[in-house]
């Protein structure tokens, strides 16, 4: 019995064996792992069209969904077949696909029906009057799939902001952030309701900011360094899922409109010519105010610093301030960088703000503040050179007897008296 099990197991092992050399040998399911030809075409043209004609990707990944993938491009399956999903270029990696001197939008790439996302980084960098890029492109072919279009650092991309990414229905990353862009944001943006994040930072636009009014699911807004004018519509501040809001460097006016909604942790808008606010107080959320180099000219204590009690971090310097410094501040326990220097506020410096426990930044240089520094020499030590006090010329502290104190505020004259 024994020789006969040994015998059936033997026999029962070389036919799995023969079982597993089949099933390697077996052509694969096509209507599991095939990819239409048309597709794997689509996607070796694309890619030539950024790298260069000299690119062979029918030889070198023949199987570009399978065993020869290509580093940045996705593949994934849709009613049993491959399909492009992503493609990702730029010098990220060492082996990642790197545009040639004479990069281009191939029509072939908007063959690719399935296409999520797309990505360029540091492509078109041919800034002579005959070179660089252009989006005006057919994008409407791909508005049914992608979902995020991100073009980086392209120095070569020049041209507006086409109407037609407006098509792009099932979009929810735009991101063109520092290319050579031009011209006015196009109102057709407004009909990506489904955004939740929106980068122009780092162009050349201009013009006003139309008044999008359905971006109900934006989560992020920057149109940094750009050189935006006029008003900042009322809409902007009323997107009721908006996080951070990034403005600065533009030359935006009027006064900032009432917010009437608590979700945003930051608001940037440093660097503009913004004349007033309307008021802070619907933002309980904020972290993150910076309203630096605006010509504001408020009364500080009446601004309603005292309702933003998450704020981390307050830049109000060079912005006209007038008045005192309210002690109300020290109510906001998780200040940690608080900057109202070159302004024209007065009075005393109030000691509170050395109970505020996680402050390692006061600078108050710049004013027209008086009377004696109150801060203990513990307040000095810990805050060092990240605490300025210059060019107030009332101003003075008084150094105890007999203490090492470790440095004496600078700019800051003794008291004597």
């Amino acid at each position: 019995m024994g020789r006969r099990a040994v015998a059936v197991s033997a026999v029962l092992f070389f036919v799995q064996c023969l079982w597993i050399l089949w099933l390697s040998r077996a052509e694969p399911d096509p209507a599991v792992a095939a990819m239409e030809e048309a597709e794997r075409e689509a996607l070796y043209l694309a890619v030539q069209g950024f790298v260069g004609n000299q690119w062979d990707g029918r030889s070198l990944f023949p199987d570009p969904c399978g065993w020869t993938p290509i580093q940045g491009v996705s593949c994934d399956v849709y009613g049993g077949r491959w399909y492009i999903a992503a493609i990702d270029v730029g010098p990220v990696l060492d082996n990642s696909l790197k545009c040639s001197t004479e990069a281009e939008l191939s029509p072939h790439l908007f063959e690719l029906k399935h296409l999520r996302s797309l990505s360029l980084f540091r492509c078109f960098t041919d800034q002579s009057v005959a070179g660089g890029a252009s989006l005006y492109q057919d994008w409407q072919k791909l508005s049914g799939s992608l979902e995020t279009l991100e073009f980086r650092s392209n120095a070569g991309l020049r041209g507006g902001i086409p109407p037609g990414l407006g098509l792009l229905s099932n979009l929810q990353s735009l991101v063109l952030v520092e290319n050579s862009l031009t011209g006015q944001l196009p109102p057709e943006l407004g009909n990506l309701v489904r955004l939740r994040r929106l980068s122009l930072a780092g162009n050349q636009l201009s013009g006003q900011i139309p008044a999008y009014n359905d971006w109900n699911e934006l989560l992020i807004l920057d149109l940094s360094r750009n050189s935006l004018s006029g008003p900042l519509p009322p809409s902007i501040l009323s997107m009721s899922a908006l996080l951070k809001l990034d403005l600065s460097s533009n030359q935006l006016n009027g006064q900032l409109p009432v917010a009437k909604q608590g979700s945003l942790t930051l608001l940037d808008l440093r660097n503009n010519n913004f004349s007033g606010l309307a008021g802070l107080a619907g933002m309980a959320a904020l972290q993150y105010l910076l309203l630096s180099d605006n010509p504001l000219r408020a009364n500080l204590a009446e601004l309603g610093l005292e309702n933003l009690r998450n704020l981390i971090a307050l830049d109000l310097s060079s912005t006209g301030l007038r008045g005192e410094i309210p002690e109300t501040i020290a109510k906001l326990r998780r200040l940690r960088f608080v900057a109202l220097n070159d302004n024209d506020l007065s009075g005393r410096v109030p000691k509170s703000l050395e109970d505020l426990p996680e402050l390692n930044a006061l600078y108050l240089s710049g004013n027209h503040l008086r009377g004696e520094l109150e801060f203990s020499e513990e307040f000095y030590a810990r805050m060092r050179r990240r605490f300025a006090c210059r060019n107030n010329a009332e101003l003075c502290y008084r150094a105890r007897a007999g203490s090492r104190q470790v440095a004496p505020p600078a700019g800051v004259r003794r008291c004597w008296n």
